[in-house]
C-alpha cells in the first residue's frame, strides 16, 4: 500500500469508514467460536494496540485464552529463528513449539488484509472429518490476480494436487483465499523437515518463506490437503487500486462480508458525535462515519471518522481516512487521503479517469498528516510521503 503503511501496520488500514482491516478476520473467527486467537505482528505492531484493546471488542480480553500477540523474539524459539520471519509459513515455524504445547485439534491461520465472510466451523469440522493434513480455503478471481497468489488444482473430491505460487502462467483461477486450517502434528513435522534440509539465510530467515513455496507443495507430495469453496465476496486490499476497489464494490452493495446483522463485523468504534450533513450539500452513493460535517459535495467515496467536508468542496471516488479536512472549493477525485490530511481551499487532488478500472497510476494517494496548500495541484497517481507539505 505503498505510503499508506509507511508508519502503520497493514491490519490497521480502514476499510467501510469505521472499521480497520484486523476487524475482519477477528469477527470471523470469534462469531465461528475460536477463542484462542494467536496474531503475529511484526512491522510497527504499536500501531494496533489501541484499536484492539486487549481484545475487548471482540471479548478476547480473558485471564484463559483469548489474545495473545506473537513478537519477534531473540532466544525463545527453535534453533536458527531468532528475529523477524521471511514468509507466512516461516513466521509460522517459529512458533512451532508453541504450537505443539498448546495441544489444538486444528490451527487456523488466516491473512489480514483480505475482506471475507465465512463460518469457520463449518471448515474445521470437514478438515477433520477428512483427517485432513491442510485444507484451503479457495476463492477464483481473474488471470492477471492469479499471477499474484497461490493458484490452486482442485481434483475429485476436492483434493488438491498442486499449488503454484505466483505463477508467471497461472493454469487457473483458483486462488488460495489466504485461510488454511492445518493438521497441527504434520504442519509442525512438515516445518521441521524443511527447515532442516532448506538453506538458512544470512539474515536468520529459515528459507521456508510463504506457504505457497515449499509448505504447501510438501504437505500435497507427502500428505492430504483438500480445497474448501468460498462461496462470497473476497478481496485482497494489497494495493491502491484493489483498496479503491473494494470500497467501490461496497458502495455498489457487492460486498456481502459487511453489513450482515447475523455475523457483523466488530470493532472498537471511535468515540464521536453521529454525522452532520448541512443545508446545501450533496451527498450520493456515499457511506458517511460517525463524527463527519458534510457542508460540500460527496459522490461515490467512503469518508472516515470526523471527516470535514467544507462549503464548495467536492469529494468523488475517493476514500478519506479519519479527521480528513477538505478545504472550501477544494476537489479531491479518485485519491486516497489518510488520516489527518489538510487540504486547502481551491486545492486540486486527483483527477477523474475514463478507466473502468482502477489502476494504481491512476489513483493519488497523500499519507498521513500531509497538507495540501492552497490551490496547489497534486495529480492523478502522485505519492506523498508522511507530514508532506506540497
Amino acid at each position: 500500500m505503498d505510503v499508506l503503511t509507511r508508519e502503520r501496520a497493514k491490519p490497521t488500514l480502514p476499510f467501510g469508514g469505521g472499521y480497520q482491516l484486523v476487524d475482519i478476520p477477528l469477527s470471523n473467527l470469534v462469531h465461528s467460536g475460536i477463542s484462542d486467537v494467536w496474531l503475529s505482528v511484526q512491522y510497527q505492531a504499536g500501531s494496533l494496540h489501541r484499536h484492539l484493546a486487549s481484545g475487548r471488542p471482540w471479548d478476547l480480553d480473558r485471564t484463559r485464552g483469548g489474545l495473545r500477540w506473537l513478537m519477534p523474539e531473540e532466544g525463545g524459539n527453535s534453533a536458527a529463528q531468532d528475529g523477524f520471519s521471511d514468509g507466512n509459513a516461516d513466521d509460522l515455524s517459529r512458533f512451532a513449539d508453541s504450537i505443539r504445547r498448546f495441544g489444538a485439534d486444528a490451527v487456523v491461520v488466516t491473512s489480514t488484509d483480505q475482506v471475507w465472510a465465512l463460518d469457520l466451523r463449518l471448515v474445521v469440522a470437514a478438515h477433520l472429518e477428512r483427517g485432513s493434513d491442510c485444507t484451503i480455503v479457495t476463492t477464483e478471481v481473474s488471470r492477471t490476480q492469479a499471477a499474484q497468489k497461490d493458484v490452486v488444482t482442485v481434483g475429485a473430491a476436492s483434493r488438491v494436487s498442486r499449488v503454484e505460487h505466483k505463477p508467471d502462467q497461472p493454469s487457473g483461477t483458483t486462488i488460495a483465499a489466504e485461510v488454511f486450517v492445518y493438521q497441527p502434528e504434520a504442519l509442525c513435522r512438515t516445518l521441521d523437515d524443511l527447515r532442516r534440509e532448506l538453506s538458512h539465510g544470512a539474515d536468520g530467515s529459515t528459507g521456508i518463506g510463504d506457504f505457497g513455496e515449499h509448505l504447501l507443495p510438501r504437505l500435497i507430495r507427502d500428505g492430504t490437503v483438500h480445497a474448501w469453496p468460498l462461496d462470497g465476496y473476497w478481496a485482497d486490499l494489497g494495493t491502491p487500486a484493489t483498496f479503491l476497489t473494494a470500497h467501490r464494490d461496497l458502495l455498489a452493495g457487492r460486498v456481502d462480508a459487511v453489513g450482515r446483522p447475523d455475523w457483523p463485523v466488530l470493532t472498537r468504534w471511535p468515540e464521536l458525535p453521529a454525522a452532520r450533513v448541512d443545508a446545501g450539500a450533496v451527498v450520493e452513493d456515499a457511506v458517511i462515519s460517525a463524527g463527519c460535517q458534510v457542508r460540500g459535495t460527496v459522490r461515490r467515496s467512503v469518508l472516515g471518522p470526523g471527516v470535514v467536508v467544507e462549503p464548495g468542496a467536492v469529494v468523488e471516488d475517493s476514500v478519506l481516512f479519519s479527521a480528513v479536512e477538505v478545504g472550501r472549493d477544494a476537489h479531491v477525485v479518485t485519491a486516497l487521503l489518510d488520516e489527518n490530511v489538510r487540504v486547502g481551499a481551491g486545492a486540486r487532488v486527483g483527477a477523474r479517469t475514463r478507466a473502468t478500472r482502477a489502476h494504481d497510476d491512476h489513483i493519488a494517494v497523500v499519507a498521513r498528516d500531509s497538507v495540501i496548500s492552497r490551490n496547489a495541484r497534486i495529480p492523478a497517481g502522485a505519492r506523498l510521503e508522511p507530514g508532506t507539505t506540497a
